[in-house]
């Protein structure tokens, strides 16, 4: 059996976001920030304004006609954008889905439980997720499920409202509802 031949390993260089100083391959570009006249320059110009203050021409809109390049030191530019970055991911809200389960039989005290638990995961802005669970024959029941789906959509309309309507996949009937925007 010959043997292969491997290949040298070649850690992937990680593509700056920003293009900056030289690796600007534009004829001209229009010049904001501190401590500089604002307006439309030639690239070397613009390069020398920065290099004059010890700081970097960094391309801050590339599809803008000219791009829009600032004079500000990189490596601080990189850290606020991370540091934005990190701030926008741990202020968005994570959705939650909690799932609540029938079947086409379920009875009145189950139902009542269960709607009880759908009241507060709501009030604590989840959604919920009820489907009904058809096993063996109980599928020709599909109106029933169709029924107490929309019983209790009915019964939520006060602190829910329905997303996606009660419908079919398989064995499972299923809707979410979502919780209704808290007035303050």
């Amino acid at each position: 059996m010959a043997q292969q031949q491997r290949r040298p390993f070649r850690p992937v260089r990680q593509e700056e976001p920003y293009r900056i100083n030289e690796r600007i391959r534009v004829p001209q570009v229009r010049l904001v920030g501190e401590n500089v006249p604002q307006g439309i320059y030639d690239i070397q110009q613009a390069i020398k304004f920065a290099e004059e203050q010890n700081l970097d021409l960094v391309e801050i809109s590339p599809n803008a006609v000219p791009p829009v390049c600032k004079v500000i030191d990189y490596s601080k530019f990189k850290y606020e954008q991370k540091k934005k970055q990190k701030e926008i991911k741990a202020n968005a809200q994570k959705v939650v889905i909690k799932e609540i389960r029938f079947s086409p039989t379920t009875d009145d005290h189950d139902y009542d439980f269960k709607l009880k638990h759908a009241i507060n995961f709501l009030k604590e802005g989840a959604k919920v997720k009820a489907y009904v669970q058809f096993s063996g024959r109980e599928i020709v029941f599909k109106d029933q499920g169709y029924k107490l789906l929309e019983r209790f959509a009915k019964a939520l309309e006060e602190v829910g409202k329905v997303e996606l309507e009660p419908k079919l996949e398989g064995k499972r009937m299923s809707m979410i509802l979502t919780p209704k925007a808290i007035k303050k």
